[in-house]
């Protein structure tokens, strides 16, 4: 079967090329022209063996702030290789990084996979001093420039006990050793947040010795999106595509706040589903499959890892929004949907401002957003959630959990019902 499967000629010719996190050429790299010049003025100093400024990049996830970084060091390497210059680009995710120990262990790991050595102290059983230790090493030894990307920067919180969050003190303790003789190398760091607000919950010193240069990225529009999905269409044969497969991935794509990411994993899904059945083309059914098939994925993805209470929050909220016209959920309104969940399935009940708060971190998972809003005097203030996907899908995966299929969702839905009569 596999044999027979290797020699069909499917639709894809190159699938790097709808790969999200692939590192395509400039030429690929649409719609950020500023974006792609700011961040390639201010890293080239490197090419002169200088050390470039630290940089802060924000905005919304999938919007080429991690795709212009690597291209724009991606050149820079291999032009510094030319002029016998040893520059090194040492990339972390700290989304799955828990603790500062861990993260500054990460950082020498990938700094001795770049540098081509290995790293010569334990993961565990050793104070944190003796990680940075190491990981200036490995600088100082293997390069003479190397920036430090830092992407999804404000996920790595750290220890709730301590003042600051875990990447306030790594930022500081990076630009620190940039500014004085503990590294002969040249250091510069790229934070990269899709959390506009990170730098408030910078400490003083870190923000003092860090000083970034912004570098804001806003959403793509559904033209850029097509754009972006037209330089890579060659990832497929040629006249495989039908005509309306670019600007209907595109437009599903702008309604979840411009996401390039989510476009090319559109397309890349709906190949791939027209592969597997078989079809001599990919057609609109399959985008729209794939569309489907994207959305529950990821939120699969987010709500696996989320406390039992956190799902509760977000059922109710989006029970709320699936409701509602404009497809957006009152705090006030969610609460009370949240109290009638709670006490249906017997689980402990927090207070309103907990709610809030529960639903607010959900905005780290690009899951929600929201808004202060006041609709008169009589109704007082309220947040209101908009949602990044659709809040049926959200509920069919919660669902999922066996304890929240326990509520019947008819019940939820009557309740829903009543309290945004209530509202008017």
């Amino acid at each position: 079967m596999l044999l027979e499967f290797d020699e069909q000629e499917g639709l894809i010719r190159d699938r790097s090329l709808i790969d999200p996190n692939h590192v395509v050429a400039e030429d690929r790299i649409v719609g950020r022209d500023r974006q792609l010049q700011e961040v390639t003025k201010m890293l080239r100093v490197a090419l002169g063996d200088n050390r470039p400024p630290n940089l802060f990049l924000y905005g919304p996830s999938g919007t080429g702030k991690s795709l212009i970084t690597k291209a724009v060091c991606k050149n820079i390497s291999r032009i510094c290789e030319s002029r016998d210059i040893r520059f090194g680009t040492v990339e972390v995710n700290c989304q799955d990084i828990d603790t500062l120990g861990v993260g500054v262990y990460e950082l020498a790991c990938r700094a001795a996979d770049e540098a081509g050595v290995e790293v010569e102290v334990p993961k565990h059983g050793v104070a944190t001093k003796e990680k940075w230790d190491e990981l200036f090493r490995i600088v100082n030894e293997n390069f003479d420039s190397v920036v430090f990307v830092l992407d999804e920067l404000d996920m790595l919180v750290g220890r709730r006990d301590k003042q600051e969050p875990a990447f306030s003190r790594l930022l500081y303790q990076l630009s620190r050793a940039g500014a004085n003789d503990e590294l002969t190398a040249y250091l510069s760091v790229v934070a990269i947040s899709n959390d506009t607000k990170m730098m408030e919950s910078v400490g003083s010193r870190a923000l003092s010795s860090f000083t970034p240069e912004d570098v804001h990225f806003d959403d793509y529009d559904a033209n850029q999106l097509q754009a972006i999905l037209r330089r890579r269409r060659d990832a497929f044969h040629e006249d495989v595509l039908d005509d309306d497969v670019i600007p209907l991935a595109a437009a599903f794509a702008a309604q979840t706040h411009g996401d390039a990411r989510k476009a090319i994993d559109l397309m890349r899904v709906a190949g791939e589903l027209a592969e597997r059945q078989g079809d001599e083309r990919v057609r609109e059914q399959h985008v729209r499959a794939a569309q489907d098939k994207v959305e529950k994925n990821r939120v699969l993805e987010v709500v696996r890892g989320i406390s039992q209470q956190k799902k509760l929050c977000l059922y109710a909220t989006a029970a709320v929004a699936e409701q509602t016209e404009d497809g957006t959920a009152r705090s006030t309104t969610g609460y009370k949907v949240y109290q009638f969940l709670t006490e249906s399935i017997d689980a402990d009940q927090y207070h309103q401002e907990t709610y809030v708060n529960k639903m607010k971190e959900m905005t780290t998972y690009s899951l929600v957003d929201f808004e202060r809003r006041s609709h008169g005097p009589s109704s007082g203030m309220f947040l209101e959630f908009q949602f990044g996907e659709r809040p049926a899908t959200i509920l069919e995966t919660l669902r999922e959990d066996s304890r929240i299929e326990v509520a019947a969702s008819d019940e939820v839905q009557s309740v829903v019902t009543a309290q945004l009569r209530n509202e008017t």
